[in-house]
């Protein structure tokens, strides 16, 4: 487990998706269930979904019923985001089970499963600033501009991805240790979104 294998499987689902580049393109995950790729696959798929809804429900002339809609589903799409990364740090979290932190171990503030969430969704940042650093026809302040931006995100992968190998390190060497913390998101839950629960009354 490490970034050059997410970074690898990021980038294997940004193209498959974009084959079609249809939000409601069923899942095709390559990877067997259950293991470590497969997560990382559905993970920056759901991602990769998500970011052409948000660009969907951006346009000024959308129908407001379609919005509504896809707003609910962009929802739906965060709280599976969040049950994927919870999943994937249990999945960790359970390689390290055996390690038994140093006396001095500290805690991290990120776990790395929402560390790697934030790998997938810079992929999707990459991907989507290469295009515009050469799209035909735009002005060449608006290709430089790009291009800029496409360097620092590189950079960006680059610090982050050691960042989180560094992490991954100190967790196996006891030098740090994980915690599961549930995001208990509570707008989707009916017994505690008051608009939901007392429409129930």
């Amino acid at each position: 487990m490490n970034t050059d294998l997410c970074n690898r499987i990021f980038a294997e689902s940004i193209e498959l998706y974009h084959r079609t580049d249809n939000v409601d393109t069923p899942l095709a995950n390559p990877y067997s269930p259950g293991t470590i790729e497969a997560l990382l696959f559905q993970k920056n798929w759901i991602d990769t979904v998500q970011w052409h809804l948000e660009d969907i429900v951006r346009d000024p002339a959308i129908d407001p019923v379609k919005a509504l809609e896809i707003k609910r589903r962009i929802d739906r799409s965060n709280q599976e985001r969040t049950d994927m990364v919870e999943f994937t740090d249990s999945w960790i979290l359970q390689q390290y089970q055996n390690v038994t932190p140093l006396p001095d171990a500290v805690y991290n503030t990120e776990t790395p499963a929402w560390a790697i969430d934030r790998l997938s969704i810079l992929a999707l940042k990459i991907y989507h600033m290469s295009i515009e650093a050469a799209r035909p026809g735009a002005s060449a302040e608006h290709l430089r501009s790009c291009g800029d931006k496409l360097a620092i995100l590189l950079q960006q992968r680059i610090d982050l991805s050691a960042a989180i190998d560094a992490l991954l390190e100190d967790i196996a060497a006891g030098r740090k240790f994980m915690k599961l913390y549930r995001q208990m998101k509570m707008y989707n839950d009916e017994s505690l979104n008051p608009v939901l629960y007392q429409q129930k009354k």
